[in-house]
């Protein structure tokens, strides 16, 4: 099977998109498929990957996001897809790229549309908050998803959360977890080296791994630590990440035992960082899956996630959640940490035990081989997957 992925918002520095990318390119790989991936940045480039093939599109950067690229340049993408002749399509944006769907379309190839968040829930964090009333968000929201479900064969959804908004407009929907590489990202990794260069050895040692970005709400954890500070609990806040509102959450914790790492680089490094953590913070309210957040269950650091965000069915037993202020998420954190901390780090990797990446790539090949199935008859899929093996 010949499998296309195009996306924005692929870069250096980017998260989640860019993991579960690479970790279905890997899968697909191992499972004997080509993959291509077809993503911004700044210049053109074509380059041969361990997890497929990757094309680059010169894209501009898009003003005030921290740096992410989105392509304008469609008609080449189109070229490059021509060129690859997929037998599926993925597409993972909402913006630019999603207009793919219908070339897909016209040529009778399916194609599927990953939600990785709620359009609902992006416009909202834009749409300042006097206008919140008044605006139709709701409505627009629809309106773009209505649109979407229309020209694709199938969206996917990375949690119920995530497919909430397809279901409210009566579209079809299907329910895909992401996953976590559960050797990358193992309590062995902890590090006293690591800890005794962040934290005093009396300090809790905190850690969130955020885009610094108005959606993701970073000051919530900053005034968790400001508001823990006032209860006596000592504790050293790390965050790693870069973002649009870097600066002012800089300004904002001047004079806390916050520390700002800026982007980590190396997936090793930052499974330390993680393993090494007596806790994590995932504050966004509209994460609709937070890989972070299971990479560091993963490592074994239970993580405190907002509420309203699709991330306590994700964490599970494996942490908590809050909901309002920095007082409730003080709460969360000191719940957590006056619990056994060894049956807390076991409570977090049993629950990311339970959603390997193997689980995703097997999940997607079978919606992929199903659509197929149903565009072109049994006898072509079977012969599509004999040629990629020949």
């Amino acid at each position: 099977m010949r499998i296309a992925h195009v996306a924005n918002f692929y870069g250096p520095a980017s998260g989640g998109l860019r993991t579960a990318m690479h970790e279905l390119g890997r899968g697909y790989l191992d499972r004997a498929h080509e993959y291509l991936m077809v993503v911004p940045g700044p210049d053109d480039a074509d380059d041969h990957t361990p997890y497929g093939r990757r094309v680059t599109i010169s894209a501009p950067v898009l003003p005030r996001s921290g740096g992410y690229r989105v392509i304008t340049r469609i008609g080449a993408v189109r070229a490059v897809l021509r060129e690859f002749a997929p037998d599926v399509l993925e597409v993972s944006d909402r913006t630019t790229l999603r207009q793919l769907g219908r070339w897909a379309q016209s040529r009778g190839v399916p194609s599927a549309f990953f939600a990785h968040e709620r359009a609902d829930g992006v416009i909202a964090a834009y749409t300042p908050a006097w206008l919140r009333r008044a605006a139709p968000i709701v409505a627009a929201a629809n309106a773009h998803n209505r649109v979407t479900a229309r020209h694709f064969s199938q969206v996917i959804a990375t949690t119920p959360y995530a497919a909430g908004e397809f279901d409210r407009i009566g579209a079809p929907v299907v329910t895909v977890p992401l996953g976590v590489d559960l050797e990358l990202f193992h309590p062995s990794h902890a590090d006293a080296g690591v800890r005794d260069a962040l934290a005093a050895p009396d300090e809790t040692l905190v850690f969130m791994g955020s885009r610094l970005s108005h959606e993701k709400r970073p000051e919530l954890a900053v005034e968790a630590v400001r508001e823990l500070l006032t209860r006596g609990r000592r504790v050293r806040l790390v965050c790693a990440g870069t973002g649009a509102v870097e600066r002012q959450l800089r300004e904002r914790a001047g004079g806390l035992p916050v520390t700002f790492l800026g982007f980590v680089s190396g997936r090793e490094r930052f499974s330390r960082l993680l393993a090494t953590a007596d806790l994590a913070l995932a504050p966004g309210p509209i994460e609709t899956f937070g890989l972070a957040a299971l990479e560091a269950l993963a490592s074994g650091t239970p993580v405190v996630v907002n509420a309203e965000s699709a991330l306590p069915d994700i964490v599970g037993s494996g942490g908590a959640s809050a909901a309002g202020g920095a007082a409730a998420w003080a709460d969360a954190i000191e719940a957590l940490l006056d619990s056994d901390a060894r049956v807390r780090r076991e409570r977090a990797r049993a629950r990311a035990e339970q959603l390997p990446w193997s689980a995703t790539v097997d999940a997607m090949l079978a919606l992929h081989d199903r659509a197929l199935r149903e565009t072109h008859g049994p006898v072509t899929a079977v012969r599509q997957r004999q040629r990629v093996r020949r």
